[in-house]
């Protein structure tokens, strides 16, 4: 079934649904690279992050995949346009979203799964209509003070859906992202919490517990 542009299957996989924007963004590839003969930098990124990134990362909240075969198969999209900036194609991945100042994938994914989660505790959508997050009643808890509870699941179905996908990066990150009044306050510092090149460059790496509590103040300030 497809809805607002996701499509459903029984089992809430969302493996058709990938595998269509994966097809969507490779015939936008294709058309990018008929018509333009030379992209420099600034180039590929206006056009990529235009006609082909925001096929992949449309409602992701919704559809966001956990299995590591389908995270690297919309990631391989990106590797491939990549390599149509002629002067970096023989770099490596990471070197050459280091050059185009991009992040991977699943980086963004996730990112932008931290932000829905924001949103969603300090009451940015309406209540009567956002998603439900448990939050931990205790006053003394040994993350934050948006702590969320982390149930468990026996089946996938429920495991891997937004709200039980996203309790432990969200109880990973401190205080002062999560305290942070704004929403693009909470994206500055979490951008500075997470500006590891590892987590930016590299889409293997898992961002539970991942960051540097000393690198952000409450003024959004490097301090190291």
């Amino acid at each position: 079934m497809r809805d607002l542009g996701v499509i459903f299957d029984s089992e809430l996989n969302f493996v058709q649904h990938c595998k269509e924007k994966i097809n969507t963004a490779y015939s936008y590839l294709g058309i990018i690279k008929r018509n333009f003969i030379y992209l420099d930098e600034d180039g590929f990124v206006m056009v990529y992050k235009s006609l082909i990134r925001s096929h992949l990362e449309y409602a992701n909240s919704v559809w966001n995949p956990h299995r590591l075969g389908l995270i690297k198969d919309l990631e391989k999209v990106q590797m491939r346009a990549t390599k149509l900036v002629i002067n970096i194609k023989n770099l490596t991945y990471k070197d050459r979203l280091k050059t185009l100042k991009l992040r991977t994938l699943k980086y963004r994914h996730i990112r932008g799964d931290m932000i829905e989660v924001y949103k969603i505790l300090t009451n940015k959508y309406d209540s009567r209509v956002s998603l439900y997050l448990e939050k931990h009643q205790d006053s003394i808890t040994r993350g934050h003070s948006l702590e969320l509870v982390n149930n468990r699941y026996r089946y996938d179905l429920r495991k891997f859906s937004f709200a039980p996908s996203i309790v432990n990066v969200w109880n990973s990150l401190p205080e002062i992202v999560i305290s942070a009044d704004t929403t693009d306050t909470f994206k500055r510092r979490l951008d500075k919490f997470w500006q590891h090149p590892n987590i930016l460059y590299d889409y293997k790496v898992e961002l539970t517990g991942v960051g540097n509590r000393s690198q952000i103040n409450a003024d959004d300030n490097i301090v190291i």
